[in-house]
């Protein structure tokens, strides 16, 4: 049901961005056949044997293929003929060694998009080296500004280098590319790089600092807990509540929910004034509990919100209502996105075990039954080790 119904996306197994790229181009509506290795491959995490919780997976079919074995290859090169685009996410010329890589690839379909997901790029002093989402922000100057100004730069989890970064701007790149290829008839080699993306996501602060109104230092500005109106503020209970009252007017309105207005208090955007103001701030909301706050902010244009868990979010009244969260195989996971007025997005469903579907999708790809069946018997396909 989803806009990229027909679009058959091959995507090579491996972890992180690559896979959250597929999963959205699956969650679009895309048909995603993931190509595993035969061997157990370190994810660097342990999920344990159950395919449910591996939700990055989910919508996605999955063949199992020795590529050492040259008829894998083939067997690859020929599923790439009746693809509109193939993602990968290893280190440059992984593919070019296994066969598999953009020439080969866009020999065997011309119209091919071949999406590629690295850290550092395809080229570059550092684009064969080791690295993680964390590397990545670090180079970008993007980690270097969040976190409190007397603490070390605190990790946003993964999500700025992996998926903002990355699967993101993967996504975007390979759909760029499909657009252009319907109309040129002509596939090309799509180069997503994190280090590029998380930079690109630093793009207004860029500005900003050109300009001097961001100074280069943690915890000193207005998006990065410095001023004391964008900020999180502990509650009465030991819980904490967002508040980004950027704007005058909703600055103003702030003062009065805390039963502020009047009192003589630095001006807003006076720097020398923050710490006053944050002390004040804390003062106060220390005095009701989190959930009191959101009642006496309720309907307010002020900017706050409270700081939910991951357990808390998904039963909020407003996230309940659009459905944000769906269970699915008994895993909670948050719902596809964007929405669509026609072509919903939806969970085509669940993870795959790697080598699952090594006979079934390869037949409906239009691999000749008595091929898949000697492949089987020669070991070239079939379930993961």
């Amino acid at each position: 049901m989803g806009p990229l119904a027909g679009y058959r996306v091959i995507e090579m197994a491996g972890i992180g961005p690559a896979p959250f790229c597929g999963m959205l181009l699956a969650d679009l509506g895309a048909e995603v056949l993931r190509i595993d290795r035969q061997a157990p491959a370190d994810l660097g995490v342990d999920l344990g044997d159950d395919p449910r919780f591996a939700v990055l997976g989910r919508g996605k079919r999955s063949v199992a293929v020795d590529l050492k074995d040259a008829r894998g290859r083939d067997l690859v090169l020929d599923l790439v003929r009746g693809a509109d685009a193939l993602i990968e996410g290893f280190r440059p010329g992984a593919m070019e060694r296994l066969g598999l890589g953009p020439d080969a690839c866009l020999a065997a379909n011309p119209r091919l998009v071949f999406g590629r997901m690295t850290g550092w790029g395809q080229e570059g002093s550092l684009a064969k080296t080791a690295g993680h989402d964390i590397n990545y922000i670090a180079l970008a100057g993007v980690l270097h500004g969040i976190g409190r100004p007397d603490a070390p730069p605190s990790p946003p989890l993964n999500l700025i280098g992996d998926f903002g970064g990355g699967a993101m701007f993967l996504a975007v790149g390979v759909l760029s590319a499909l657009l252009e290829a319907a109309r040129s008839g002509k596939g090309q080699v799509v180069d997503a790089a994190m280090v590029d993306g998380a930079a690109y996501l630093m793009t207004a602060i860029y500005g900003m600092l050109a300009h001097g109104t961001w100074r280069d230092a943690r915890g000193e500005n207005i998006l990065d807990g410095g001023a004391p109106w964008y900020g999180v503020y502990e509650t009465k209970d030991g819980k904490y509540v967002a508040i980004g009252s950027i704007e005058r007017r909703f600055y103003e309105e702030l003062l009065r929910r805390l039963g502020l207005e009047g009192e003589k208090l630095p001006a807003q955007h006076d720097r020398s004034g923050w710490p006053v103001l944050k002390e004040r701030f804390a003062a106060v909301f220390k005095t009701r509990t989190r959930d009191e706050w959101c009642a006496a902010f309720e309907g307010s244009d002020a900017c706050l919100a409270p700081v939910l868990s991951m357990t808390e979010a998904p039963s909020h009244p407003h996230l309940a209502e659009r459905r944000t969260f769906v269970e699915r195989e008994g895993v909670l996971q948050p719902a596809p996105a964007p929405r669509f007025s026609r072509s919903q997005p939806e969970i085509a469903g669940a993870p795959p075990r790697p080598g699952e579907h090594s006979e079934t999708a390869l037949l409906d790809w239009g691999v000749a039954k008595e091929r898949v069946a000697e492949l089987r018997k020669a070991g070239v396909i079939g379930a993961a080790a």
